[in-house]
């Protein structure tokens, strides 16, 4: 079962700097946390974090549903240079109704006006049926209100020309 959301925004910034804020920058700025989702505390194991292939573990603060520590591994499916980011979280140590892993893609279009448009999408997948009514409700109610946070964390990190932290 794969339950989708997406939004759309315009950066006023470089091409460079809306495609790889989002992936390469301080990820602790990016996912500081909003209502039930943990904010990211650090990473490890994210030597080639960046590059199609590459993953990282994510370590969240606690939550109300969390007790804290390891939360999930992210992995680079898919990396073209300035167009497009496919990534992969997986591995969650914890219980998100059933799902089993999520997809994101950010997508970055060039503006004739100089601008880039952004197209950010998520899918969240499952095996568990039976939940799909809820999993479908969380993506289109809380995940998409969280995907609007940390697009304008992205947003001000761009703006202010953030260093990258990955290459």
């Amino acid at each position: 079962m794969t339950s989708r959301t997406a939004i759309t925004a315009v950066f006023d910034t470089t091409l460079e700097r809306a495609f790889k804020t989002p992936m390469l920058c301080d990820v602790t700025r990016i996912h500081a946390g909003w209502g039930p989702m943990p904010r990211v505390t650090h990473c490890t194991d994210d030597a080639d974090w960046g590059q199609p292939g590459g993953s990282r573990k994510v370590y969240a603060a606690p939550t109300f549903g969390f007790k804290g520590g390891e939360a999930a591994l992210d992995v680079v499916l898919e990396r073209r240079e300035n167009e497009y980011w496919k990534i992969e979280v997986r591995e969650l140590k914890y219980a998100m109704l059933g799902l089993d892993r999520f997809q994101g893609e950010w997508i970055t279009t060039p503006l004739p006006d100089g601008k880039i448009r952004i197209d950010y999408r998520y899918a969240m997948l499952s095996k568990v049926a039976w939940l799909y009514p809820l999993q479908w409700l969380f993506t289109k109610t809380i995940w998409r209100q969280y995907m609007k946070h940390v697009l304008e964390n992205v947003r001000a990190l761009a703006r202010e020309e953030a260093p990258y932290v990955h290459g």
